[in-house]
């Protein structure tokens, strides 16, 4: 009876799992005790204890220990001690006390040992439980990257999609065969592939080693004294004119500018492209060569060429001529080339280096092989629409097909077509805008998206999680509500600390969206992450662990204009050692001369100590000098066009203050209330029309009934200036003798003054100090 009452109590302790592996094996199994899992999930080392060493009752354990050799000892005796400590823990008694009242009946008819029926009942029981419970298990101790993975699917998707976000989450990481199919982690260079074969052929000459720009950058190694220099000492530039990037200034800290000339024929092999990338690009870029006359270079366009040219070298690059209608699609393609040969390099490198890992004996030298960053990302792509993403898709995917037979495979293709895509029928009909707003405007213009791309040599993978991507393409509003702002709980920033590459495409835009996002991008880039990520350290490079990822990162810069927004992020956040490389060239014309209405032209200066005091100075000079002279009746159909935003709030609120009859239309005005707006301002019952800059880049309607024209600043795109202007021949009432044009500038507009009227006269206004009156015709 005693024996019998003793097994009772055993049984009484343990688990429906634990009595379901006691019937099955004839021994205790604490693999399913919630406490030793919850162990599980958060130590690797308590994981692979579990599954490496088999698990064995007392009285086995001390059979074996007698006949077994003293290290089979050690680990038998490290398992109990470690196995005592989690039935001693009262978190663990309470819980096998809840287990004991869920199960009480079960539990006495399976200590009974009489009925058969119910051992059958509760081994029943027992594999539903397993059958629910063990896959939990077993997927939250697969890696720690998993719940990471997630949490950057969650971003990746956020409001991308009207899907409940987690039901795609499951839905995406329960594949694991297809997971592991884009881990770098898990890969191997693959034997039979051509590529392979080549990487082997370029590793084994040290001469091809040496020479690929990949290698030469990645694998600088800067000393702590290059590193000081660089954050204190000033940048040393020369000057340097190319056949069509114009006038180029080189700058640089540590060394001095060396000669970089532009190659009129550029050979494919000089440029060390990835191999599938030699044959692609050509066919890819055949469009803009075949409307070139006669190419001198098969492969790239003169203005391709320069620029890729200098994108190889791994300087920081800023051009701001980059046009929607002539040059956009072109550049778009030189800089794909560029971001994609660099990540299939770097994940090339990877997996060549995971072969030899796993061939090689296990030793100390495992240390060598550093070829990863903190973080799986490595090209950080901003763009301003959704249509721009598609189209920088279809180049990658153009680029990784070698023929139509030999097809790559892309996940998620149809969903991101969906999401990303237009449907032509959807533009509003009759809509008549410039052909510079129908290039920029066309296909899906949302600005708000985010979206990671995982790329490996014959496959690509889209709404891959920010840990488990190589290229992220977003906007600066979709990495805003990623990063989040200080204090918020759902707030992360940490894939953003390896990124070699940053490309910030056509940035005069979010001079239009909001300029504050990219600032707070480029604050929270290239810093060092929260949290490991289950990142192997072994294997990341020393750069990164110094915290110089800045130093070594790329960034690629293009533009419609020059700025002096967007120059502060050329000038005071990029650190490339390489140094940078910035296009200057002069304005031949400015758009007054696109002015097609006899119309004089009033620039009145206003003096400023600083740029901070120049907002207060120029509402004092418009409110006491130039708005009494529009008071008066005669001068009514005054339109007042406002660029910022701020400077619109603070006029509307004095014009309200002083009971002036005006009306008022910005971003934010509703349709009905813009058509009333224009109605009133056109009879003549609204004397001051106040317009904003956005509204006209956004919707540009044709403002009629405009007399008197005053430009409280320059106008951030110059060809708006000649826009505005030539709105007053769509009134025909024959007062051409009564219009005017006033503007206000100062010598912080030198460069929007150069963009309006040409640098000779720039020149000459800033150094008269005086107010200048010009008078266009048309042809001046």
């Amino acid at each position: 009876m005693g024996k019998r009452r003793g097994e009772r109590e055993l049984l009484r302790s343990l688990s429906k799992r634990q009595k379901k592996h006691l019937r099955e094996f004839g021994e205790e199994h604490p693999f399913y005790d919630k406490v030793f899992a919850c162990c599980l999930l958060g130590c690797y080392c308590c994981w692979y204890n579990t599954h490496v060493f088999p698990f064995q009752s007392e009285n086995s354990d001390k059979s074996s220990a007698e006949s077994d050799s003293e290290t089979e000892v050690e680990q038998v005796s490290v398992y109990h001690k470690l196995l005592a400590t989690l039935k001693a823990s009262p978190e663990s008694e309470s819980e096998e006390e809840e287990d004991e009242s869920e199960s009480e009946e079960a539990e006495e008819s399976e200590a009974e040992m009489d009925s058969e029926g119910s051992q059958e009942t509760g081994e029943a029981d027992g594999a539903e439980e397993d059958k629910n419970d063990v896959p939990e298990q077993e997927e939250g101790s697969l890696s720690t990257d998993t719940a990471e993975q997630t949490l950057g699917q969650e971003q990746a998707d956020g409001a991308d999609t009207s899907c409940d976000p987690s039901h795609e989450v499951i839905e995406e990481f329960t594949d694991v065969k297809h997971e592991s199919e884009f881990s770098l982690e898990t890969n191997f260079m693959e034997e039979e592939s051509g590529d392979c074969n080549a990487d082997k052929r370029d590793g084994n000459s040290s001469q091809a080693f040496s020479e690929d720009p990949f290698k030469q950058h990645m694998d600088k190694e800067l000393e702590e004294k290059e590193v000081e220099k660089m954050s204190t000492l000033p940048k040393t530039s020369s000057q340097s004119k190319w056949p069509r990037l114009g006038q180029l200034t080189f700058s640089s800290t540590l060394e001095k500018h060396k000669t970089l000339k532009a190659d009129k024929e550029v050979d494919v092999k000089q440029l060390y492209l990835h191999k599938p990338l030699e044959s692609t690009w050509p066919k890819v870029n055949k469009q803009y060569l075949s409307s070139m006359n006669k190419p001198s270079d098969p492969f790239f366009t003169p203005l391709q060429r320069e620029l890729f040219c200098i994108m190889n070298t791994y300087r920081d690059l800023f051009y701001p001529e980059r046009n929607a209608l002539t040059n956009g699609e072109e550049i778009q393609h030189a800089y794909c080339l560029h971001a994609l040969n660099h990540v299939l390099k770097a994940n090339a490198q990877v997996l060549s280096n995971n072969a030899k890992r796993r061939d090689q004996k296990p030793g100390p030298d495992k240390d060598d092989y550093r070829d990863q960053g903190l973080t799986r990302p490595k090209v950080l792509m901003i763009v301003p629409f959704r249509e721009c993403a598609l189209r920088i898709v279809h180049i990658f995917i153009s680029l990784l097909e070698v023929n139509e037979k030999r097809k790559i495979d892309v996940s998620n293709k149809k969903r991101f077509k969906g999401e990303f895509g237009f449907d032509p029928e959807e533009k509003p009909p009759n809509l008549k805008r410039p052909e510079d707003y129908e290039a920029v405007f066309a296909g899906n213009i949302d600005d708000h998206f985010r979206i990671g791309v995982a790329i490996l040599q014959k496959s690509m993978r889209l709404y891959a999680p920010f840990y488990s991507s190589d290229i992220i393409i977003a906007s600066p509003l979709g990495m805003r509500t990623v990063i989040g702002a200080e204090g918020e709980k759902k707030r992360d920033f940490d894939f953003l600390s390896s990124i070699e590459i940053l490309i910030i495409d056509q940035a005069d835009i979010y001079l239009m969206q909001n300029w504050e996002h990219v600032l707070h991008l480029m604050k929270h880039i290239n810093l060092l992450p929260l949290e490991p990520h289950g990142v192997d350290f072994s294997r990341v490079r020393m750069l990164n662990l110094n915290n110089w990822s800045k130093y070594y990162r790329q960034t690629l810069l293009f533009s419609a204009l020059q700025n002096p927004q967007i120059n502060s992020i050329f000038n005071k956040h990029c650190f490339n050692y390489t140094g940078q490389v910035a296009v200057r060239n002069i304005p031949p014309s400015g758009s007054i001369s696109h002015v097609v209405v006899q119309l004089p032209h009033v620039f009145r200066r206003l003096e400023a100590e600083n740029t901070t005091s120049v907002i207060e100075t120029r509402f004092q000079f418009f409110v006491n000098k130039v708005l009494p002279e529009y008071r008066d009746a005669i001068m009514s159909h005054t339109l007042i066009y406002v660029p910022s935003y701020f400077d619109y709030v603070r006029l509307r609120n004095y014009f309200k203050k002083e009971d002036l009859n005006f009306t008022h239309i910005c971003e934010y005005t509703k349709k009905g209330d813009v058509c009333r707006a224009r109605r009133f301002f056109l009879k003549g019952e609204k004397q001051f029309l106040l317009l904003t800059e956005r509204f006209h880049f956004y919707k540009r309607y044709v403002i009629k009934g405009i007399r008197n024209l005053i430009f409280y600043e320059l106008p951030t795109y110059s060809h708006f200036y000649s826009e505005i202007c030539n709105m007053m021949k769509a009134t025909d009432n024959g007062a051409d003798a009564t219009w005017t044009c006033t503007v206000l500038y100062s010598k912080y507009d030198a460069q929007k003054l150069a963009a309006v009227v040409g640098i000779d006269r720039t020149a000459q206004m800033l150094q008269s100090k005086k107010d200048v009156h010009l008078f266009v015709t048309g042809e001046n």
